[in-house]
């Protein structure tokens, strides 16, 4: 077996951090349950991906998998080895680098990776369930999460538009709207009530969806529409995501679903769109994410008539959002 590094990278991230993922029993309780579905007890390989403190290959290994291959980039990768040994893990062995780096990985049954952010794809989930499908899984095997929806809602509170306005309320005859603006030209991690959001949060809709097992790409774009039955005044958008881990198992970070350590994020609007009775807004949606430059963002709103006539649009970009 070959297997290696073939670039070396160091970020670097607080042990905190790793408390809250720890903390989260939600998100740890929808692993556990779909590691146990997917493992046969002396028979499973299984392959953590972004292994963090080693949490998901110990729940692995606890159940009983054959062998669990760890790979973690992080200095929270020597931690991890230091908690494999101390909870006498023989059957886990961890590497110490990015999972895409890694020559002639060994071939298991069950890749299983928790890189998932308040966006969903933001730690390059895709990028890595892609190689993992090709190099890492066996023929027939299972990859967990098994795929990713994100949804989106009209936000109808103006409590996060006040607060994202502050600048009009300096008074004094200053002028501040520029600042406003890029203020705006920003996607922000928010936790919402369900009060917030167009029918209370029924009306959310799935604006894309990423299946695992198909070739996927990291650059996403969809929208969603919503026709209104009343007036409403619309703020900005909340997102949030659903990982499907295992056949009737998922996770969720909806305002509807039992809290996590992720919250939704708000896609504000420059100005509120005042909706009447037949009217519709639509919401536009494109992301590109990378290794190098992270995740840039850039969303519009319609607002269209009861007739389909267009009466405003709104675009903004995370660009803007900038200090030049």
């Amino acid at each position: 077996m070959n297997t290696k590094r073939i670039t070396t990278r160091k970020p670097t991230m607080r042990i905190d951090y790793h408390r809250t993922l720890i903390a989260d029993t939600v998100r740890n309780d929808a692993f556990y349950e779909a590691l146990q579905k997917a493992i046969v007890p002396g028979v499973t390989t299984v392959a953590d991906i972004g292994a963090g403190t080693g949490l998901l290959g110990l729940m692995a290994a606890k159940l009983g998998a054959a062998k669990v291959f760890l790979y973690e980039t992080a200095e929270v990768g020597a931690v991890a080895e230091r908690i494999l040994k101390a909870n006498r893990a023989k059957n886990c062995e961890i590497f110490a680098g990015h999972s895409t780096d890694m020559i002639d990985p060994p071939k298991v049954d069950v890749v299983v990776s928790e890189t998932l952010g308040n966006y969903a794809f933001e730690e390059h989930i895709i990028e890595t369930m892609m190689d993992a499908r090709k190099r890492f899984l066996k023929p027939g095997g299972l990859l967990i999460p098994m795929g990713v929806k994100q949804f989106a809602c009209p936000v109808i509170a103006d409590r996060i538009h006040k607060e994202l306005c502050v600048w009009d309320r300096i008074g004094h005859d200053i002028d501040l709207s520029i600042a406003k603006t890029m203020s705006l030209n920003n996607a922000y991690v928010r936790a919402f009530q369900p009060s917030d959001l167009l029918g209370s949060g029924s009306e959310a809709k799935i604006w894309d969806q990423a299946d695992f097992s198909l070739n996927q790409k990291s650059n996403r774009h969809g929208d969603a529409q919503w026709r209104v039955s009343k007036r409403h005044a619309v703020f900005g958008f909340a997102t949030w995501w659903e990982a499907y881990l295992a056949p009737g198992n998922h996770l969720s970070t909806s305002p509807m679903a039992e809290r996590t350590h992720w919250e939704q994020l708000y896609f504000p609007l420059l100005e509120s769109i005042q909706l009447t009775p037949g009217e519709t807004i639509t919401m536009t949606l494109r992301t590109k994410t990378t290794q190098d430059a992270g995740t840039h963002m850039a969303w519009s709103a319609s607002h269209h008539d009861a007739d389909g006539k267009l009466l405003t649009r709104q675009s903004l970009d995370l660009n803007k959002g900038f200090l030049p």
